[in-house]
């Protein structure tokens, strides 16, 4: 079995290549191929790759290249993890937000907007390369905004599964809470792409018994310290919402935490410096501690159950993907991408059922999916009103004034990025 990882010189690469070493069981890989054009990060990076096969005694080949054709060529999957203008626009999408009174952040808000504009297009300029070195090959996007780009890949008619680590990383912390094993423990989990709540938390399955009552009633102030919520509001609740809503639930809070201190870039920037450093070192041959703190936990475990229920041919197995709705929640389009509990087996990803969401939820799906519809028309047709309508829908923004002073912020700081601006 042949993956090829593009982005490979990410520093996240290390944490995949571990679950792939430790998984080989789960996901027998005979070559893997690190696809990343920027020379100074993919050879340090394929080095202690292959440092780490050796380790722990994975026989498949490591190879690295900047050539994506020859890369993803004869591949079964090829993972996607990029970020087109680096840790520098990641900055940029955190700070000029501040400025009109919104939220600063990567993926949420007019910061998420301009990252999708940014990647979308390489992102499918990709697709179509991997498309016509190998046809069969399925792609799995671990690039943000995943909703986004997913839907830009589906519509484009790629085989393609999005994938966030929000899911796995719950369920982990679950079964720790529960003292139970992870795969033990099912998450009755809904919405979208970094927009999501655990609604029951169930053992053995979606028919067990729910114990997401008992971890509120037993753990609710270390599980709303995660989120850096309220207690109160999850007991009111009843649900855990994925700390991406704090944006959402406490914005104007946020907004003014963010104006006082270093951006997150900033301190991802200073992380993957000191990283680069550790793993040019011959002597390191297992994923640092200091990588779990640059994020990504867990998504090397999701990616190979993901690639393994795709290339596997087995049963189908469950798992927290993104993918098209098709009448799973009836308050969306069919081709909407939401990221409920999928079976996934070589024919793709199919949604489960979803129970009745809750208004309170509903609304805000809907409207956070009309602002993904309008952001997709811009990422792929441009333009500077296109661009005005995705941040006036937004439920972040809203206001004309604030759309409009962001739309002029987001194409002068991407303006290199954008084709048409």
């Amino acid at each position: 079995m042949k993956l090829a990882v593009v982005g490979g010189g990410s520093t996240y690469t290390p944490e995949l290549v571990d679950g792939f070493a430790r998984l080989r069981d789960t996901l027998p890989i005979g070559e893997l191929v690190l696809v990343d054009p920027a020379a100074d990060r993919l050879e340090p990076v394929g080095a202690l790759a292959r440092r780490i096969f050796a380790r722990q005694g994975h026989e498949g080949l490591v190879t690295t290249t900047s050539d994506l054709e020859a890369g993803v060529e004869g591949a079964d999957a090829v993972l996607l993890q990029l970020r087109v203008g680096g840790q520098a626009a990641r900055e940029r999408d955190e700070t000029w937000p501040l400025e009109c009174g919104c939220v600063g952040q990567e993926t949420t808000g007019a910061g998420g907007l301009a990252k999708a504009l940014r990647t979308v297009p390489v992102v499918l300029d990709i697709a179509e390369r991997v498309r016509r070195a190998s046809p069969g090959a399925w792609i799995i996007d671990f690039t943000n905004p995943v909703g986004i780009v997913t839907r830009a890949l589906l519509r484009a008619g790629h085989r393609a599964v999005g994938l966030c680590n929000v899911a796995i990383g719950f369920q982990r912390t679950f079964a720790r809470l529960l003292d139970v094993t992870p795969d033990a423990v099912h998450l009755d989990h809904v919405g979208l792409n970094h927009l999501t709540w655990e609604r029951g938390v169930r053992l053995g399955g979606p028919d067990g018994e729910d114990l997401l009552p008992k971890l509120l009633a037993e753990h609710g102030d270390a599980i709303a310290g995660d989120l850096r919520l309220p207690r109160e509001l999850l007991d009111r609740l009843g649900v855990v919402p994925s700390y991406y809503l704090r944006y959402f639930y406490a914005h104007d809070e946020v907004v003014r935490e963010l104006a006082t201190k270093p951006s997150r870039a900033s301190e991802v920037a200073a992380m993957e410096r000191r990283l680069l450093e550790m793993y040019r070192d011959p002597a390191l041959d297992e994923k640092p501690e200091l990588l779990s703190r640059r994020g990504g936990a867990f998504y090397s475990d999701a990616a190979v159950d993901l690639a393994a229920a795709l290339l596997g041919g087995a049963a189908p197995r469950r798992q927290v993907v993104n993918t098209y709705n098709r009448g799973t929640l009836p308050f969306l389009p069919d081709d909407a991408v939401i990221e409920v509990q999928a079976a996934v087996d070589g024919s793709g990803a199919a949604p489960l059922p979803v129970a009745e969401v809750d208004p309170l939820y509903a609304g805000l799906i809907g409207h956070v999916t009309a602002y993904e519809d309008l952001a997709l028309e811009a990422a792929l047709r441009g333009g500077r009103d296109r661009v005005f309508r995705a941040l006036l829908a937004h439920p972040l923004i809203g206001q004309y004034d604030r759309a409009e002073g962001l739309t002029d912020r987001l194409i002068a700081h991407n303006r290199e990025h954008l084709t048409w601006a």
